[in-house]
This record gives C-alpha cells, sequence and structure tokens, in this order.
C-alpha cells in the first residue's frame, strides 16, 4: 500500500539528510551516485567514513559486518552506509533506521 506521507518522508529525508541531496560541490573522497537523487563523497580516516554532500557531513563509526576486508560498514544513530559492495567492490547502500529509506549507491 503506497501511502503519500510515507513518500513524502522519503523525499525530505533525502533532501535534508546530512551527505545527501545532490548537487556539485568540491572537495577530496570517492563521488557515490544514489538513487533517489542522493549524491556525496566519501573520505575514510582511520575507522571512520566522512561522507559530504550538499546538506552538510556526517561522521559514521566502524561496526562490524560485510562479507570479507573489502566490504565494510560505518554507522552512526541516524544511519548506517555499507561499502564495497557488487562485483567491483563500487556500490553501496545507504540505510536509515529511523526512516522508511535505502539508497542504492555507485561509486564514480
Amino acid at each position: 500500500m503506497n501511502r503519500p506521507w510515507n513518500m513524502s518522508a522519503m523525499l525530505l529525508a533525502a533532501a535534508t539528510v546530512g551527505g545527501c541531496a545532490g548537487g556539485n560541490w568540491q572537495g577530496a573522497g570517492s563521488l557515490y551516485r544514489c538513487e533517489h537523487g542522493i549524491e556525496f563523497r566519501v573520505k575514510f580516516i582511520d575507522d571512520t567514513a566522512v561522507l559530504d554532500g550538499s546538506g552538510g557531513n556526517d561522521v559514521l563509526q566502524r561496526d562490524a559486518g560485510g562479507q570479507g576486508p573489502q566490504q565494510t560498514v560505518y554507522s552512526n544513530p541516524r544511519m548506517r552506509a555499507e561499502f564495497g559492495l557488487g562485483t567491483g567492490g563500487r556500490e553501496a547502500v545507504l540505510r536509515y533506521p529511523l526512516l522508511p529509506l535505502v539508497a542504492r549507491c555507485v561509486r564514480d
């Protein structure tokens, strides 16, 4: 069942969460393009991932998870990011546990 408030919440979340809501910005790090118009750059520093997008940035701490050293999982209370997915390791997934939003991403 498609509820209009769910779609509105998803669009609002995509526009406001840090590291999201596409746009052109400058910065170092790998660029990811995702579903729902989300784009972000990510820098991996020690056991953190810093996601930077037009909506700001999020600092995520490394978590357990992933299948081997190529797949890494990072999270904070607002979001969870899984990197190194797909056959070439260029795919990622963003999950927002407080919202019904999952975005699949590909590294440029």
